[in-house]
């Protein structure tokens, strides 16, 4: 994809959410479905406007997150909410670490324990203070509200079966298994 000149973004439901060690559901509606390791932003208090001079102020800490997408409908749809809402597809964890700088992490993604994804945050195109500054110019951030920052390249397909763990250092590792959609 092209460098946007300003961050894209979109919502998952609450429903989307799953923790460490819970499956990831392929859906039965969807060809293809992609990992993508990404640093998620949890939210302190509520944040309307902040400059990026201020985010670090409204933000609680820190944590893995795996922006599960089904990448044949986010091709397909003219938005992205199909794509990245399914239930399941926000993997999140293993905890929220508040004493680590965001700006210069190692961010891997491994695939059935094959490495897949090997960047850095310092490579993020927007950075944290930049991202809660534009989204909360957009909408009001709330307490406990999680921002997925953008994954590096590497992103790939998963199927039922798989395993896949996102690791940021600092923080730790985020496996979950990937399951087929029960009738």
């Amino acid at each position: 994809m092209d460098i946007p000149s300003e961050p894209v973004i979109f919502i998952k439901p609450s429903t989307a959410v799953i923790g460490p060690g819970e499956a990831i559901i392929y859906p039965r509606s969807a060809a293809r479905v992609d990992y993508e390791a990404e640093l998620g932003v949890v939210i302190k208090k509520k944040a309307r406007n902040v400059p990026a001079g201020n985010a670090a102020e409204y933000i609680e800490g820190y944590t893995c997150f795996n922006d599960v997408t089904a990448r044949d409908l986010q091709k397909k749809d003219v938005q992205w909410s199909r794509a990245k809402s399914f239930d399941t597809f926000a993997p999140i964890g293993p905890c929220v670490k508040t004493d680590i700088d965001p700006s210069r992490l190692r961010i891997r993604s491994y695939l059935n324990g094959e490495l897949k994804q090997d960047s850095n945050t310092s490579d993020f195109i927007f950075d944290v203070p930049r991202l809660v500054d534009f989204i909360s110019g957009v909408m009001t951030l709330l307490p406990g509200d999680v921002i997925a920052t953008g994954t590096p390249s590497g992103v790939g397909p998963m199927g039922p079966g798989d395993e896949i763990t996102v690791e940021i250092e600092g923080i730790g590792r985020l496996t979950n298994r990937v399951e087929a959609e029960r009738v």
